[in-house]
């Protein structure tokens, strides 16, 4: 159990060039993509855990619409 700095050095450590950033790991860790662990103010994580969710991807890619010019784009709720 790290902090997302931690487990950015644990990335690096193993890959020194590694284009996984901490603001990467802390967008990861604040829409719950990856189990958190509240300790105090601090937010621990798994190290493996981050590592096997970049390793399989996003199984939600978000999808972005074409917008075309001179049209009304749908609202969407």
């Amino acid at each position: 159990m790290r902090t997302a700095a931690g487990v950015l050095n644990v990335i690096k450590e193993q890959d020194p060039h590694t284009e996984v950033t901490l603001h990467y790991i802390r967008n990861l860790i604040k829409t719950g993509k990856v189990p958190v662990t509240p300790v105090g103010r601090k937010k621990l994580v798994d190290a493996d855990a981050v590592m096997a969710y970049i390793a399989a991807g996003d199984p939600h890619p978000a999808t972005q619409a074409i917008e075309q010019p001179g049209q009304i784009r749908r609202v969407t709720v």
